[in-house]
């Protein structure tokens, strides 16, 4: 990179005039993470950036520099010679096995072992996170709704601002577990990259329960749809259907649908349903002068064989 045109060193670090060490030093830091090769692979704008910013922090952290630089502007490099070394600096980024490497020995160049030393500390200190995460597997928990779960459907997650399309499949069940391939953290100076590790909560629905991939329902019926049978309407995942209760079924008595349950594999599992008696929370006046006629007219004792058995 030549230096013979000038640049404005301070406004490439985006410090003012007056900037100390300390703040050149963390302009240049947040700067190197920002445009570092590894971190922006293939894109030639980056590195011509990342080589600017290392040669303003060259001239600034170093006093003499920065005294020549500010007193001659401009022909700040031609009064004693100084600035060839940025030229001559060929940065060969595949010799370095990680971006603290790469910085530390940059640095090196730039500053003497004792400022270094100092360099080196606040770098690792400030840097540990980033350079280090913890895991690069990103976990999420997603929720969705029993619907969602049973037809299938899809999130778009963000993970470090970049937005993820999740696929979640048709018949996941709570707890089920999803694995998004290299969209995870990553880690500088490497390029690994984790993967978003995705934990599937299902809400409850007020109706249907899943039971392995039996998908099962209470079927509110009256007791005269019990005692004298009857075709009702009643709902599915599909749609409505109409169902036959035989005469005389007892609550509690279950209905099987095959193959109109959770969605299993490439096919279905069974639909249940619980037939529960619901009485009528009113009866009109004339029901209940029926109900005592009837009661007068039934010839069967629902407890005569129950009091022989319970005998002791």
């Amino acid at each position: 990179m030549k230096t013979d045109d000038y640049r404005d060193y301070f406004k490439i670090l985006g410090v003012h005039k007056n900037a100390n060490l300390n703040e050149i030093k963390s302009a240049f830091r947040r700067l190197a993470r920002k445009f570092h090769p590894d971190v922006n692979p293939g894109k030639k704008k980056a590195e011509e950036k990342f080589k600017e910013i290392n040669e303003a922090y060259e001239v600034l952290s170093d006093p003499q520099k920065k005294r020549k630089y500010e007193q001659f502007g401009q022909f700040w490099n031609q009064s004693s010679g100084i600035g060839s070394g940025i030229d001559d600096l060929k940065v060969d980024f595949g010799s370095y096995s990680n971006f603290d490497d790469f910085v530390n020995d940059l640095l090196g160049r730039f500053v003497g072992k004792r400022g270094m030393e100092g360099f080196t500390q606040s770098y690792n200190s400030s840097f540990s996170e980033f350079r280090k995460p913890a895991n690069l597997d990103v976990q999420i928990i997603v929720k969705i709704t029993f619907s969602e779960a049973f037809w299938g459907t899809q999130r778009t997650l963000f993970v470090n601002e970049e937005p993820v399309e999740v696929r979640i499949p048709r018949g996941v069940v709570n707890g089920n577990r999803l694995r998004v391939k290299g969209k995870g953290n990553l880690q500088p100076g490497t390029g690994r990259r984790g993967h978003i590790l995705i934990k599937l909560e299902v809400e409850k629905h007020k109706v249907w329960q899943l039971d392995g991939d039996q998908l099962k329902a209470e079927l509110p019926v009256s007791y005269d749809e019990l005692l004298l049978g009857s075709i009702v309407t009643a709902m599915t995942p599909d749609g409505e259907t109409q169902l036959t209760i035989p005469a005389r079924t007892l609550p509690g008595s279950s209905l099987r649908l095959q193959d109109k349950g959770w969605p299993i594999n490439n096919g279905r599992g069974d639909l249940i349903f619980t037939l529960a008696l619901r009485f009528p929370s009113c009866l009109s006046s004339k029901e209940i002068d029926l109900f005592n006629q009837l009661r007068e007219l039934s010839i069967s004792d629902p407890r005569k064989d129950w009091i022989h058995s319970a005998r002791l």
